[in-house]
This record gives structure tokens, sequence and C-alpha cells, in this order.
């Protein structure tokens, strides 16, 4: 696979559309290899006899692998540099797919131990097919198109993963199937990736140079801005465990609202959350400004939360159907979570206007992010294991709403007290 990229110049439209494109393939590819097994149900399984269900000790071990990838990533993203991304992310899928052959040779209660070595690898890829679209005057279209991969594909490939499952294929093969019928979208996403050009002078001029951030770096850069990053982080941690269970149980919530083994559910609640929640960010690269841009990210992330919230209310109040709830509650949900993975920290890194990447402030609020989903996980299976499954999601929705608007406002205010602070420097007369 080629490694050589074309030279930084003046870009045209249609190539930097076409590598949004090649990014959202990339890893709309890669959750093929991730998420189909949150297809099945996995009720009765041989040899499986202990006080969590099975498929929680699945979700649970993937995810643990998960976080750990971004641990590691924290500093990996953060140092790599633009050779060889296309080889690691290929090689990366590669291993996680193996992995899923094992989880079906391999009895169960063994074979959980799978799941977490097909995360493992899979931790990496946002990063690595993030830093071909960051630091662009259009990064947040580009970038939009990217996010716009997690919310789509999740719902899409556990369409393709139960139609799989109603032709005959069993539930321990069907995630191993599932991700190599996705073969030929990764190969030819990461084809077009590698020709995509560097960004260029004016990108560089407005969005500061995307260079590795060595630890002393990272090191100065929490020192500063680290209350922020901490108020943040703290309100990414609920809405990635909020996001995850949404997404991993979606076929018990499903179930729960009368839609059991309904195939088209899933793309068809998760197709019009991926308009809704991206069109308006995408919006954002008209705002050259980038404090500004990045203070309306945090009302956007607050938007969100209130839909997640006030949607949450009326399907309650019996105003919303199921499908109606499902879309507006998961618009609002991406759009507070959606920021976080592309467009709020590269242009945090913009407006602070220092040299480095936004790869590793991703990395650093999911390493966080997934020990969350973690916890919600244990949570459900150990304190309310016998709570009804579409119950526990309102109750989690209107808690994730509160939290994630009131600490979103705290670090708005705190970027905000910031900024007129520097410009109020800035106009005093040196002596």
């Amino acid at each position: 696979m080629p490694s050589a990229q074309p030279k930084a110049g003046a870009t045209p439209q249609l190539t930097l559309l076409l590598g949004g494109l090649a990014a959202f393939g990339a890893y709309f590819a890669m959750y093929a290899f991730r998420k189909p097994f949150a297809a099945a149900t996995f009720g009765d399984v041989d040899g499986w006899h202990f006080a969590i269900d099975y498929k929680t000790a699945l979700l649970i071990a993937q995810v643990f692998g998960y976080a750990l990838s971004k641990l590691i990533g924290v500093r990996v993203i953060a140092e790599f540099g633009r050779q060889g991304r296309a080889k690691l992310i290929f090689a990366l899928i590669g291993a996680s797919w193996v992995a899923l052959v094992l989880f079906a040779l391999v009895p169960a209660p063994w074979n959980v131990a799978c799941l977490f070595l097909n995360g493992l690898p899979l931790g990496m890829i946002w990063g690595l097919v993030f830093s071909y679209v960051e630091g662009r005057r259009v990064s947040e279209l580009l970038g939009a198109m990217l996010c716009a991969s997690f919310i789509i594909s999740s719902g899409v490939v556990k369409s393709v993963a139960t139609l799989f499952l109603q032709a005959g294929v069993t539930e321990s093969w069907m995630p191993a199937v599932t991700g190599a019928a996705f073969l030929p979208v990764l190969l030819l996403s990461l084809w077009w990736l590698e020709r995509m050009p560097l960004p260029d002078a004016r990108d560089e001029a407005e969005r500061t140079v995307r260079v590795p951030m060595l630890r002393a770096d990272r090191t100065a850069f929490l020192r500063a801005h680290g209350l922020s990053l901490v108020l943040l982080v703290m309100g990414y941690v609920l809405l990635t465990a909020i996001r995850d269970f949404r997404d991993n149980f979606a076929a018990e919530l499903w179930t729960a609202m009368g839609y059991g083994g309904a195939a088209a559910m899933f793309s068809a609640s998760e197709l019009p959350v991926a308009v809704i929640s991206l069109a308006g960010l995408a919006a954002l690269m008209l705002v050259r400004d980038n404090m500004r841009a990045l203070l309306a990210m945090h009302g956007i992330i607050i938007l969100g939360a209130l839909f997640l919230g006030l949607s949450t209310l009326a399907f309650q109040a019996g105003l919303l159907g199921p499908l109606p709830w499902m879309i507006l509650g998961g618009a609002g949900l991406y759009l507070a979570y959606t920021p976080f993975n592309a467009m709020l920290f590269d242009r945090m890194i913009a407006a602070i206007g220092k040299p480095g990447n936004a790869g590793f402030l991703i990395y650093l609020a999911d390493a966080s992010g997934y020990a969350g989903s973690v916890a919600l996980l244990l949570f459900r299976s150990l304190v309310a294991p016998k709570m009804d499954w579409l119950r526990f999601f309102i109750g989690i929705s209107y808690a994730t709403a509160v939290a994630v608007g009131v600490l979103t406002l705290l670090s708005a205010v705190g970027f905000a007290m910031r900024n007129r602070a520097a410009r109020a420097e800035s106009r005093t007369p040196s002596l």
C-alpha cells in the first residue's frame, strides 16, 4: 500500500471532499470489525455460568481493550508522524479480525478474552484517521463527515449483522463474517487517504501548524489548560457511557419498545441522527475566529444535552413515539458527543495558537470516557441487574443531560474569562 502523500499546496475543494469521504469510509469499515456482535442477544450460551450475563461480559472485555488502547494512544497518537499511517491502520484492523475468528473457534467462557484482543488494536484507529483531516480551514466539514461514520455505521453494521443471522450464520461466526464483508471499503478508503494533500500555507496560518507533541509539550499544555479539560472530560465520560450503552444495547431497547428483530430499525434511527447532529457542526467552518468557534461548540454541546433530556421527557409523556424519540434523543446525544471526537479539540489547539495536534487531547478524553463506559456496564450488571433496559436508559439520559449541561457551561465561562484577560493584557502598553 503506497505511503507517500502529495505535497502541501493549493488543494482543490473536490479533492478535500473526496478525502473526507475516504476518512468516512475508513472508520465506517472499522465499525464492521468492532460492533456487529452487538446485534446478537447471546441468550443461552453453553459454558457460561456467571452472575454477569454473557453479552455484558463481552462488551466489558472489548471496552477494556479499547480503553487500554486509548491510554496507549495518548502517547502514540500524539507523537506519530505522517508516514506509515495507512499500513498501521490496516494492520491493526487485521489483528482485530483475527481476534473475531478466534472468538468463533474458542468455546465460552474463554472466548471472552478474544473480545479484549479485538478491542485492543481498534482504539488507535480514530486518531490515525483524524490526523488526515485535522488542521485545515475545512476541518469542521471533514470532521463532520468522519464523525458521521460512527453514527451511521453502527446502525448499518448491526442491520447487516442481523441479516447474516437471519441467513443462518451463527452468533459466534457472525462478527467475523460481517467484518470481512466490509474489507473492500477499508482498502479503497485507505488508498485514497494516502493521496490526500497535506494542509497548505493558509491552513497552517489559520489553524496552527500540526506537529507531534512530546512529553514536555503535553505536560505544559495540561498545566496551562487542565481545569477546563477536566470539566469537559467529566462531561465526556458521561456522554461516552450513555452513547455506548445506547449503541451496544440497541437490540434490547428496540425489543422493549415492541420492535424486536426488525433489522431496518437500527439504520432508520441513525441516518436522521447523523444529518441533524452534524449539519450544524460542519457549518462552524464558516466561523474564522477560533475562540468564537470554540465557545460556539460549547453551546452546541449544551444544546445537545437539552435535546437529550427534553426528548426523553416528551417520550415519557406520550408526546413522542419510539422512533421519533430515538432520533431526537440520538441527535441530542451526538450533538453533545461528536465535538469531542474532532472539532472541539481541533479548534482548541487553533485558539491557543501553539503548535501541537488534536489527537493527544482526543485520546486523553477517550481514555477517560471508556473507563466511564465500563463503570456503567458494571453498575447495570451488579447494582441494577433486574431493572428494565428501557427504564434504566431513561434514567441515565436525564442524569447525563443535566450534568453535561452544567459542566460544559462552567468550561465555557473559564475559556471566555481567559480570553478576555488575554485580550486585556495585549491592549496594555508595555513600559
